[in-house]
């Protein structure tokens, strides 16, 4: 695979996340169960695994408190951190009000000597929107750590490694969040999010990653792509994915030629590694071990200096290793069992 050589990404790596997920499909069945039983469905579809679980909460969630909550969530990490967080949230870092002919959605960006910049359309009734801010600061924090250590040459950090930031300080979030609340609503529509987002961006990126290296395969042998090879590999794999308590409707099997991520080949699975090198870190710091903080706050510091594996192992994660994945997948699992029991 020469599209990893850029980060110096071992193939075993990549084989090495789809074996894991493979070997750890049971809870995710239990989960699409779970949803069929709480939707009162007789049978699940595809679409349904989108719906909300928790449709029943109302916020109502200013910027400033925003920013208080997550700060509170940062503790953790140390007063340079969150100093240097609260200056900027409350300074011009964060683009937060819509105006007319605003893009949607949310992103962190900047440029080497120049603070970071947050775009994003916060409204206070959106409780997601919380996780939003959470999610770019971790972005922007990791931009401003390492251009104030690395030159310009080695500040900018690779895709491997940008999910990793920015996914930790949602772990954290949650993490406060459910420390913070005994209410079982708000505690269950805590617990679908985490739940929901391992499974968006763990194992269904697995998935597309395991499809992208089926089809790159297939034309390496010389064989055609068609249509019709497209949807049997497709649906082959949705059906290893979602297994029996799914209905796959036949449409479903086009959903491979809408994904935007495929036309930027070996993309995909950095999502997945990401959320998993996150989890391992942010547990790390959690339970108070000792040199976690640090380790973290020079992984920050580090931009792009080094490769990704090495940067992580630094840190005290070894993605050579399918520990990071299984870690997560356990989070799932447990965040599962508990989600079972405010639900059913």
């Amino acid at each position: 695979m020469a599209r990893l050589a850029i980060d110096d990404i071992p193939a075993a790596v990549y084989d090495g996340l789809i074996a894991a997920v493979r070997n750890n499909l049971a809870p995710l069945f239990r989960y699409y169960e779970l949803r069929r039983r709480v939707l009162g469905l007789d049978e699940l579809h595809h679409y349904d695994t989108y719906v909300p679980l928790v449709s029943e909460i109302e916020s109502h969630v200013p910027f400033d408190e925003a920013a208080e909550t997550i700060l509170a969530a940062f503790e953790p990490l140390g007063a340079e951190y969150t100093t240097a967080l609260r200056e900027g949230l409350r300074g011009r870092w964060c683009d937060r009000y819509e105006t007319n002919g605003k893009r949607s959605g949310a992103f962190s960006s900047g440029s080497f000597g120049a603070p970071p910049y947050i775009l994003m359309n916060y409204k206070t009734d959106v409780f997601s929107d919380v996780y939003t801010l959470a999610h770019e600061a971790g972005h922007s924090m990791h931009t401003w750590f390492a251009q104030r250590t690395q030159r310009y040459q080695d500040y900018n950090y690779p895709i491997f490694l940008a999910e990793v930031a920015s996914t930790f300080n949602e772990e954290l979030l949650t993490h406060h969040l459910l420390d913070k609340t005994q209410d079982k609503k708000m505690r269950a529509y805590i617990i679908n999010r985490q739940i929901d987002d391992i499974r968006g961006t763990l194992y269904r990126q697995t998935m597309f990653a395991e499809f992208e290296k089926i089809i790159h395969a297939i034309e390496e042998r010389g064989d055609a792509l068609t249509l019709d090879v497209f949807k049997t590999q497709y649906h082959a794999l949705l059906e290893a994915y979602f297994g029996s308590g799914v209905l796959l409707d036949p449409q479903l099997d086009l959903e491979c030629l809408r994904i935007p991520h495929f036309y930027n080949a070996f993309y995909v699975y950095k999502y997945a590694t990401g959320i998993s090198a996150a989890v391992a870190l942010s547990e790390r710091v959690l339970a108070g071990e000792r040199g976690a903080v640090e380790a973290y706050l020079d992984f920050l510091k580090s931009g792009g200096s080094k490769f990704p594996l090495e940067t992580l192992r630094t840190a005290g994660v070894e993605m050579a290793t399918p520990a990071p994945i299984e870690s997560t997948l356990r989070l799932f699992e447990r965040r599962l069992t508990e989600l079972e029991s405010l639900l059913l």
